[in-house]
């Protein structure tokens, strides 16, 4: 085990240090393709050559496919979050905790709190598990990775407020969206009541102004720092926005004949003018009218047509897909699409995807820890469905980048350096070790839920905890998984994709994988190679 460890961090080190060389033509070539459009080969992948034509791009871009192996498709069905509306499961949730929070009695009262949370809880990991399960599974893997790093982009955290009954919900709509025009995505997020409560816009009102999400939206979510825009510019932003909220009444505010059909309600989303500065504002140079909700949609529309924007989000696709410092004629390129194409997102992914810089930097961009704990898994196991997703979000947690975790709306870094210490590195061993040595867990049932059944578990609750109104006659909690055999150990070192890479292993993991003295010991090595690390 010490010899193991030595030469795994050794190597490891290594990989930090030095980017491997690049894979010759034809099967090495088409392993790099695979590694880099999708969350990474799958030990079921025969048809790896595939990745970079222009048939299987078109099949990504233009009409992506979500069909999931049945076992994956039946877990997702099951889950509280597919059965029941968004709207339905938060305002469950919101009744729920109110009604404890008012129990006289302390033990009932913190009882009922604890199932509240418990509940929450379980709603987030419902989301959790379905996103690995389409990363490892799903066709469509230019989507999925989209759909990550969008999600990223628009950063929410589930802990904060109520988003842990929203983010599974959250997540859908920028799936929905990640092909398409950016600014019906920036839309969507923004009229997203997991959006809206993160950042406080919810209160955002006329005579009481929060900047919070006006600012992000400048900083992060199009133009970026330094574009030219001003405070002013996010002051006048923020008038914008008041009176866009969220309601979880199913009743419309008291509103006068006057402001009744400026109202907005769709879901959770509200749009109230009852909070709405309708003074006029000056707003990117242009001059935009009191008029409500309408003055909203004006403000997008500059905010997505910007140059800058352009040129920003266009920059953050091309370091999320080729690495530090994308090159900036291909930069430059990506941000000429966007602006004949108003912002089409697959087009501006075809101009990356086809430009000679990308062919070029296969195989030489640092794996962030999502993409390293999935690749892991699909190449080791990628041909059978886990039961259990909980091994991989603890890897993820212990690695730093744990799903909807990241507390600041930045969203989680893109730059190598951000996951390359020593410490990180040690961490990526344990896990590698893991994987490369059984199953990890992944294909034995999770514990069931708390014996407590509780508003937010999908159970019948006890009279105690149901809010006033409730019945017990809630649809049954979907139940755990069936285990199923562990698979045997694969061997990775006769698998068609060590084939197609190993002419391209550096001197340093060549030496490492000839003394490993077992098949797990030689997985574990090669999960710690750095050619593994890159993408």
């Amino acid at each position: 085990m010490a010899d193991l460890r030595a030469r795994s961090v050794s190597v490891l080190l290594f990989g930090v240090l030095a980017t491997p060389a690049l894979a010759a033509p034809a099967a090495q070539e088409s392993a790099a393709w695979v590694n880099r459009l999708t969350w990474g080969a799958s030990a079921a992948d025969t048809g790896s050559d595939k990745a970079g034509s222009g048939h299987w791009l078109d099949a990504q871009l233009k009409h992506p496919d979500d069909t999931l192996p049945p076992e994956a498709a039946a877990r997702i069905a099951a889950m509280r979050i597919s059965r029941e509306p968004l709207a339905a499961l938060v305002v469950e949730q919101d009744a729920a905790i109110r009604y404890a929070n008012k129990l006289p009695d302390p033990a009932q009262r913190d009882a009922a709190r604890k199932a509240y949370q418990q509940g929450m809880n379980a709603l987030a990991n419902e989301a959790a598990t379905r996103s690995l399960l389409r990363d490892l599974y799903a066709p469509d893997q230019l989507r999925e990775q989209l759909t990550w790093f969008w999600f990223n982009h628009f950063n929410v955290q589930a802990q904060k407020r109520d988003i842990r009954a929203m983010v599974g919900d959250y997540e859908d709509t920028i799936r929905d969206h990640s092909l398409g025009k950016f600014r019906d995505l920036l839309e969507a997020t923004l009229r997203h009541p997991a959006m809206l409560r993160y950042l406080d816009n919810d209160q955002n009102a006329a005579n009481h102004i929060n900047e919070n999400y006006a600012r992000e939206i400048m900083e992060l979510h199009s133009m970026g720092v330094g574009s030219g825009y001003t405070q002013k510019d996010v002051q006048e932003l923020a008038r914008i926005l008041t009176g866009v909220g969220v309601d979880l009444s199913p009743n419309a505010p008291k509103l006068s004949p006057q402001r009744q059909g400026l109202y907005v309600r769709a879901g959770l989303f509200e749009f109230n003018p009852n909070r709405h500065d309708f003074g006029d504002k000056q707003f990117l140079g242009h001059t935009i009218k009191g008029s409500g909700f309408g003055e909203v949609e004006e403000a997008l529309d500059l905010i997505a047509r910007s140059p800058a924007t352009a040129h920003h989000v266009s920059e953050q696709l091309a370091t999320y897909f080729m690495g530090d410092t994308p090159p900036a004629p291909v930069v430059d390129r990506m941000t000429a699409t966007w602006q004949k194409s108003d912002g089409d997102i697959a087009q501006v992914l075809r101009t990356m995807i086809r430009a000679p810089e990308f062919r070029q930097s296969l195989g030489t961009a640092f794996k962030d820890p999502v993409h390293y704990a999935v690749s892991s898994v699909r190449l080791m196991y990628g041909d059978k469905v886990i039961v259990n997703a909980q091994p991989i979000i603890g890897w993820l947690n212990r690695m730093g980048e744990g799903l909807y975790a990241r507390e600041t709306p930045d969203g989680y870094p893109m730059a190598s350096a951000a996951w390359t210490g020593p410490g990180q590195m040690s961490v990526r061993f344990e896990i590698a070790r893991q994987i490369g040595g059984g199953a990890a867990g992944l294909f034995k049932p999770p514990a069931p839920p708390a014996a407590v059944a509780a508003v937010g578990m999908g159970g019948p609750m006890a009279p105690a905890m149901m809010a006033p109104g409730m019945t017990s006659a809630t649809p049954p909690a979907a139940t755990a998984p069936p285990a199923i055999p562990i698979p045997a150990l694969p061997k990775l070192q006769t698998a068609a994709y060590y084939g197609a890479v190993a002419p391209a292993l550096g001197g340093q993991t060549k030496t490492a994988l000839t003394q490993a003295s077992s098949p797990q010991e030689w997985n574990a090595l090669f999960l710690s190679s750095p050619e593994f690390m890159h993408r």
